[in-house]
């Protein structure tokens, strides 16, 4: 993607905006995991997707321009970019561009940024460039702009604060909350709300924060009663569906029907029955699990699926 100030500056301030609060959870849920300033992610993620609306981000739910590389195993797309008909990773859900673009900085080429204070997102714009992530020179300045545009070094420090929950303590004449100790509640494109769990959330707490049963933190999640949540689980609020927002998934490694049911919103049931197999099926890594269609005895698509759309 070629980028200049004036086309960062000329994007408009709302498209940012709003991206901005769309994944702005997302972003400091990678910092707590992978201690990468959640401004440059958010930054990064509205130069290189166009604020959500690239071609890229669109058809391939990649936010972050992240080349295909040798190592990369997924999905392909090609895209003229530095050179023509480039390969780009593709990826089922935007949320998983977010965790390889953590991973991808893990890699040994971006070491010495980790040597950098959480808050010196200019150190960190800097490094990307030096370390070779963007050929644009003018990259670290694009960066910071974003980042010093729309504040986002609060969420580095903490002191990021929702309006919107702030006019609500404001009415109640409570304290102000940071984003970093608010469970922040989200919505899956199915309409199922959602938080990401705090390391240690258990449904105790979370059933006293909510002002609600436990017994339906359990329905809703499939767990347990003494299950707690890992950090940056999706906590589910209202019960799953029958079927997910996507057409298919493919199993990772360490995958259960549980985790990829979490992550879509799908009940444990109906997905295994979608795809006719146990809920306790062992998966078998690059299995394609159908979301919203039942597959015939053959593993495939029935005729009525395709013609209704399905691929």
């Amino acid at each position: 993607m070629i980028l200049t100030l004036s086309n960062v500056w000329s994007q408009g301030y709302q498209a940012q905006t709003d991206y901005v609060n769309k994944w702005k959870d997302e972003a400091v849920r990678q910092m707590e995991i992978y201690k990468i300033p959640a401004s440059i992610t958010l930054a990064q993620g509205v130069l290189e997707s166009g604020n959500g609306v690239s071609e890229l981000a669109k058809k391939s739910n990649n936010h972050f321009g992240i080349k295909c590389h040798q190592d990369w195993t997924g999905g392909r797309a090609y895209h003229d970019d530095d050179e023509k008909g480039e390969c780009f990773r593709v990826y089922d859900d935007p949320r998983d561009s977010y965790e390889d673009h953590s991973k991808f900085l893990l890699r040994s080429r971006y070491s010495s940024l980790f040597e950098l204070d959480l808050e010196d997102y200019k150190g960190w714009a800097k490094g990307l460039s030096k370390c070779g992530y963007a050929t644009n020179p003018k990259y670290p300045e694009l960066l910071i702009t974003i980042i010093e545009r729309h504040e986002l070094y609060k969420l580095d420090a903490g002191d990021w604060v929702d309006e919107k929950e702030a006019v609500a303590d404001a009415h109640r004449g409570g304290k102000l909350h940071t984003s970093r100790t608010l469970h922040s509640v989200s919505t899956t494109e199915n309409g199922i709300q959602f938080v990401y769990a705090d390391q240690g959330d258990s449904i105790e707490k979370l059933a006293e924060q909510f002002d609600m049963m436990k017994w339906q933190f359990r329905k809703y999640n499939e767990v347990d009663k003494n299950h707690v949540f890992r950090k940056g689980e999706i906590v589910y609020l209202q019960p799953k569906k029958n079927s997910g927002f996507k057409d298919w998934h493919t199993v990772r490694g360490g995958e259960t029907i549980w985790s990829i049911s979490q992550k879509y919103g799908i009940k444990m049931k109906a997905l295994a029955k979608k795809n006719n197999i146990p809920v306790d099926s062992h998966l078998r890594i690059g299995m394609k699990l159908s979301l919203k269609w039942r597959l015939n005895e053959n593993g495939e698509l029935p005729g009525y699926a395709k013609l209704l759309g399905g691929k």
